[in-house]
């Protein structure tokens, strides 16, 4: 079979493709190569600033056509770099005689040894790797995040004045509003981000081991651990962990995959919730001229779009808990276990943004069935008992509680003319009983609507 959406084993490279396609740049394997050359391309280009003897000849006219090896990376570059994978059986060596090639079309062949200049492999995929993860984030998964939360500030603000029956532990509860609901995910996910644009891209940069054996070997008069910190921190906009072994101990990135974890179980709460008021008829959906709900039940209209982003958030956590437990535990020095998990680290973030969209589209296509809402409500007077027991409680009214519990839990039911008639039996002032009488089921939802109001654009 030839390898396409239809025939790819994973779903986010075949049935969810054009959905997920916009990583590729980052996560794929011409992505890997394409940021390693990257990486390769810039240390030369730092070595060349101490400036070394060896390199007084280069000429600054040779930068920008050194950068367009990576900058106009071509899938022919990446397969030129798997020709040279399949001799020397080791894909960031094969990156390096890429680059030695391309800078002898250059002109640059007397420079050439040093690119990858007293380097191992890790010293490249983890800055690499990092600045990949990086810039997805916040060209990508970041915009993504945002743009969900402003569809639910939207919401909550329409829907702000809108009164609904909470359930705590599935039973009625004091009412809150549906706008006052859709903002504490919005508050939730606000948290998260904050912690999420806070977190460090942390990277291995010193030699085999950590402690820049071959480059003080050869140049020990130069500062090495300057420059480390310089290029990784200074060119590459990234964290350089100081003290490593041959690997990035991937605490940071530990910690990246936690937070997406989190703000993807908050998403997790929104989807079930609007599942379930979906199943208790308080919203409607939007329905698209020929889709089909079930093969055999004509009349169903199911909420799909909150179960796939359920499901795909719970495929990204899965792989994101496996990452943050594994990728900070490496035998000795290093073992090679991070490697191939690495390889994998776009997956959640795809399973992210397949989630994302079916999030949006299924709060797109919600419609509030108001009448279902208010008949929920004229069924639960009971709800308004926690409002009346608290005022006769500051009128000093003797054991109040007691005597709406008795109300309450009787086998009558409990409606706006038992609660009046309650009311009227109470030995208070009239005009305490015209501020009982007040409350009502739609009505006693405190501050709900101004909640709703601190959240920001």
């Amino acid at each position: 079979m030839q390898l396409n959406s239809l025939t790819a084993l994973s779903p986010v490279d075949g049935r969810y493709r054009s959905r997920t396609a916009h990583l590729a740049p980052f996560f794929s394997e011409w992505g890997l190569m394409r940021y390693r050359v990257r990486v390769e391309v810039e240390y030369f280009l730092q070595l060349t600033e101490i400036p070394l003897p060896q390199l007084s000849k280069f000429s600054p006219d040779s930068i920008a056509p050194l950068r367009r090896i990576y900058e106009e990376f071509t899938e022919e570059d990446a397969q030129r770099i798997k020709a040279f994978e399949r001799t020397t059986n080791h894909d960031v060596k094969a990156v390096e005689y890429f680059i030695k090639e391309k800078m002898e079309t250059l002109g640059l062949a007397e420079v050439a040894e040093f690119i990858h200049f007293g380097l191992t492999s890790q010293d490249v995929n983890n800055t690499a790797i990092p600045l990949s993860i990086k810039e997805a984030t916040e060209e990508m998964i970041l915009p993504a995040f945002r743009s969900l939360r402003q569809v639910l500030v939207g919401q909550a603000r329409e829907w702000k004045e809108i009164p609904l029956l909470a359930r705590t532990h599935g039973q009625p509860a004091s009412p809150v509003t549906l706008g006052k609901e859709w903002a504490v995910y919005v508050d939730r996910i606000d948290a998260q981000i904050i912690e999420l644009e806070r977190i460090k891209y942390a990277a291995k940069f010193g030699g085999a081991t950590g402690q820049f054996n071959a480059h003080i070997a050869a140049y020990p008069e130069l500062d090495w651990i300057a420059f480390g910190n310089a290029f990784v921190e200074e060119r590459l906009g990234l964290k350089r962990s100081q003290i490593t072994t041959q690997i990035e101990h991937y605490d940071h990135l530990a910690a990246w995959c936690d937070c997406l974890r989190r703000i993807h179980s908050i998403l997790i709460d929104l989807s079930r919730d609007a599942w379930t008021y979906i199943s208790m008829d308080y919203f409607k959906q939007r329905i698209k001229a020929g889709e089909v709900g079930s093969s055999a039940m004509p009349h169903k209209v199911n909420p799909i779009d909150f179960e796939n982003a359920e499901g795909n958030f719970g495929v990204a956590n899965a792989l994101l808990s496996h990452f943050a437990e594994k990728l900070p535990i490496s035998r000795l020095q290093r073992d090679l276990t991070d490697s191939t998990v690495l390889r994998n680290i776009g997956v959640p973030l795809a399973h992210n943004l397949i989630a994302l969209g079916s999030l949006q589209k299924g709060l797109g296509k919600l419609l509030l069935n108001e009448p279902k809402l208010r008949a929920d409500l004229e069924s639960n007077w009971a709800i308004v008992a926690e409002g009346i027991q608290t005022i006769l409680r500051r009128e000093g009214f003797p054991k109040p509680y007691e005597a709406l519990k008795d109300l309450t839990r009787q086998n009558q039911v409990i409606d706006a003319e038992s609660i009046a008639q309650f009311i009227d039996g109470l030995s208070v002032s009239e005009s305490i009983k015209i501020e009982l009488k007040s409350l009502t089921p739609w009505g006693y939802t405190g501050a709900a609507s101004a909640l709703v109001d601190t959240l920001k654009d």
